[in-house]
């Protein structure tokens, strides 16, 4: 039951987020801090990861592709599966392990040191100073994040295509321009929000109702981020399954 109402006690977090965005409470140097948290330090990790599915998901296709003869296809469809799921769902796995951890390890250690109570008594809004900036942050970055995945893979594919399978850039980035299409673009940008979103609000209350100590706060860090991929996968599959329901037409542009 503690786990279902810290749950119940995320989708509050998430209104009073809403609410105070729409009055325009923003701590700017708070936001700006964690904007080069959640974005710059995670960069390079998420750039190495999308190089190593990407490469590996790219072997997979061109050992298939290649014996039907459609190797001329691998570009297209390894974009449209880093666009529509690999990039945004592994991106956001990362940040949550990364991010989310330590917005619960953060806000946790303020709660059980008792900081967010001496916020409370110099009248400050501990949902303004700590948590807005950590859902813009992880909602601004991650589709960022998202978007130089989703190139950094797509260039790895290629040049593994190029040297291991003698497959042309130009027919690979052809193939890339045909399939992939602005929607798909548009529906990666909005699950990486919705993603990074999730991901703070779900690690900044569950540090929020940290209790118990040192131990506590471990607690609470593990089962923030075990919650946030769990929302992912879950969120991941909502968004899908509305967008994207009935036959494909991608590949009806090249057949």
């Amino acid at each position: 039951m503690n786990w279902l109402q810290r749950v119940g006690s995320s989708f509050l977090l998430t209104g009073q987020v809403i609410l105070h965005l729409m009055r325009g409470r923003i701590h700017r140097r708070n936001t700006l801090d964690q904007l080069s948290a959640v974005g710059l330090e995670s960069l390079l990790i998420v750039l190495i990861t999308a190089v190593v599915i990407s490469g590996v998901f790219t072997i997979q296709l061109a050992r298939e592709f290649i014996n039907f003869g459609a190797s001329s296809l691998i570009g297209g469809v390894l974009a449209i599966a880093l666009a529509r799921e690999l990039t945004p769902v592994v991106t956001a796995v990362i940040l949550a392990g990364r991010v989310g951890s330590a917005f619960a390890a953060e806000l946790g250690t303020m709660k059980v040191t008792e900081q967010i109570d001496a916020l409370l008594l110099l009248r400050t809004d501990p949902v303004d100073y700590l948590v807005i900036p950590r859902v813009l942050a992880a909602g601004l970055m991650l589709p960022v994040l998202t978007i130089l995945s989703l190139l950094t893979g797509l260039v790895g594919g290629m040049i593994i295509c190029a040297s291991a399978y003698n497959i042309s850039p130009t027919v690979f980035l052809n193939s890339a321009q045909t399939l992939l299409t602005s929607w798909d673009l548009l529906v990666c940008c909005f699950k990486a929000m919705v993603f990074g979103s999730l991901i703070a609000i779900v690690g900044s209350n569950w540090g929020l109702s940290t209790s118990g100590g040192a131990k506590g706060v471990g607690r609470s860090t593990t089962d923030a981020v075990v919650t946030a991929l769990l929302g992912v996968f879950v969120t991941n599959f909502l968004i899908s399954w509305l967008l994207f329901q009935g036959p494909g037409s991608a590949l009806g542009r090249v057949l």
